[in-house]
């Protein structure tokens, strides 16, 4: 499916060309302005016959788009690991219900509780689902090449800490993704039981890694089990661990 966002324009049996003025990828329904119409026309994408500019019909129903960038984020990241940006990673927590998640890409120092914030290495659901961007200069729907050289424009110098090896991290991005994409990401986050404190959080910790779809429509995800990254076992002391080792898929070389 096309890029859909403000800025796209669009075309109406009734009303001819337009411009989406905002959209929402959770519900399906635009705003778009008509010729030189003040007002703007509530329109939803799954009922009102809305094509693109070139023809093109919107079938929100039967093609959504992704109610979250995780899995173009991972892919993203999988290609810069084989450029030699080992040290690039993705903090990834995104939602079943499309609402309420992150992202946030950090570099250079391999601590996952302490992560470095720079300005476009983040984001949240509150922005994305009413313009799907990343933030760095990127264009809706863009693909993982594409998001990778706006990056590198973006953020020359945070881009360059990326560069280096880590070998244990960068095989297992790679195995996950390849059980994942495109339809799924993992989460680095869980439903925790009681206060929330640290050793709540650990207690309710899964013992494999959490698996969501990046988009409405996709079935719950029934492949094996992934190991958590590595060195996240060490974070949370008192972790449960009710599956067994033998029943979670075995990446090569990976240390826990």
């Amino acid at each position: 499916m096309k890029p859909i966002a403000p800025g796209t324009v669009i075309f109406h049996r009734y009303r001819g060309y337009g411009v989406i003025v905002s959209v929402n990828l959770l519900t399906g329904w635009i705003s778009a302005r008509f010729g030189s119409e003040i007002r703007t026309l509530d329109l939803s994408l799954s009922s009102d016959d809305i094509q693109h500019a070139d023809g093109d019909p919107i079938l929100f129903r039967h093609a959504p788009p992704d109610r979250m960038p995780h899995g173009r984020l991972m892919a993203m990241v999988r290609k810069l690991h084989s450029a030699g940006y080992e040290r690039l990673y993705l903090y990834s927590w995104p939602k079943p219900s499309g609402m309420h998640w992150r992202w946030h890409l950090f570099c250079g120092r391999h601590n996952w509780l302490e992560r470095p914030r720079r300005e476009g290495w983040y984001g949240s659901g509150a922005d994305y689902n009413f313009n799907p961007i990343l933030g760095w200069g990127d264009n809706p729907g863009a693909s993982a090449d594409e998001l990778a050289s706006a990056l590198a424009q973006f953020d020359p110098h945070g881009f360059a800490q990326a560069l280096g090896r880590d070998e244990d991290h960068t095989r297992w991005f790679a195995e996950v993704c390849d059980a994942l994409l495109p339809d799924y990401a993992f989460s680095l986050a869980w439903n925790v039981n009681g206060t929330g404190n640290h050793a709540a959080k650990a207690a309710s910790m899964p013992a494999s890694l959490p698996v969501i779809a990046v988009r409405s429509g996709v079935p719950e995800y029934s492949g094996p089990p992934l190991p958590w990254p590595p060195g996240w076992a060490r974070l949370w002391p008192g972790a449960n661990r009710a599956v067994p080792p033998s029943n979670i898929i075995t990446l090569t070389r990976v240390a826990d």
